[in-house]
């Protein structure tokens, strides 16, 4: 394992992974603390701008070219612009269980399932993860 692939990717790339990890240990820590706490709703808050932040630094990252600049996963990142704002009206609404469903799609999908997709060979964390 080393950092030096990630270190010495352009300061998108490295920005878009911060946020993402510091986006996974927040929801995976939002899962198991109580819901409908003040800590839960500053928690949550954070991590929604968190992954707006995920999302939209990735339309700066075009490491993967399938459409233009873009990429496939940049659909996700589309839905997590549109989703994560939806997850909150719905909280502010006591639309609870459109909140939790829409928040834990999003954690599972677009930090879970995009990032296992960030192991995969010739992509910076697999060779962060598994070396060159």
């Amino acid at each position: 394992m080393t950092l030096d692939p990630l270190l010495s990717a352009s300061p998108m790339i490295v920005a878009h992974t911060l946020a993402a990890l510091a986006a996974l240990a927040l929801g995976a820590l939002q899962l198991i603390l109580p819901k409908g706490t003040g800590l839960h709703r500053g928690l949550g808050l954070v991590w929604m701008i968190l992954m707006l932040v995920v999302a939209a630094s990735s339309f700066w990252i075009h490491t993967m070219q399938v459409i233009g600049p873009f990429s496939p996963i940049h659909i996700l990142s589309v839905i997590v612009l549109i989703s994560a704002p939806l997850g909150l009206y719905y909280a502010q609404t006591g639309q609870v269980t459109a909140h939790r469903r829409t928040m834990q799609q999003l954690f599972a999908i677009a930090l879970i399932g995009a990032g296992l997709f960030t192991l995969w060979p010739g992509r910076i964390m697999h060779q962060v993860v598994f070396g060159p």
